[in-house]
């Protein structure tokens, strides 16, 4: 039979790459393998990384080196990913905006000047 403390570091592991997964999907960084799709939902993914956050202050002073290292990774590489997909989200609403208000100005033209 396995011993204790080498189970309990692969399901904390399994864990955090659970929480890991499903922000990436969250974030539309991957495809959701049920639906087939990429999905987006910034919020449920900033919700995950929230769970990894807490995960890792409410286990403090019990991790190995391994596994603080592991969880640190993972988190760190969360947070780039989500401020990628804040970013890319901005400028996208940007562009949405600036191409209404193109928009909106030739249809002002069209109204000033009609043919």
């Amino acid at each position: 039979m396995e011993n204790e403390p080498e189970k309990n570091t692969q399901l904390l592991l399994y864990l955090v790459g659970s929480f890991e997964l499903a922000a990436m999907q969250q974030m539309g960084k991957i495809k959701n393998p049920l639906l087939d799709k990429i999905e987006k939902n910034l919020d449920q993914a900033q919700f995950s990384i929230e769970l990894l956050d807490m995960l890792k202050e409410k286990t403090k002073g019990n991790l190995s080196q391994y596994e603080i290292k592991y969880i640190e990774n993972a988190l760190a590489q969360l947070k780039l990913n989500y401020v990628d997909e804040l970013e890319k989200e901005k400028k996208e609403k940007k562009s949405t905006e600036d191409s209404g208000k193109k928009e909106d100005n030739v249809k002002d033209e069209e109204n000033k000047n009609p043919e």
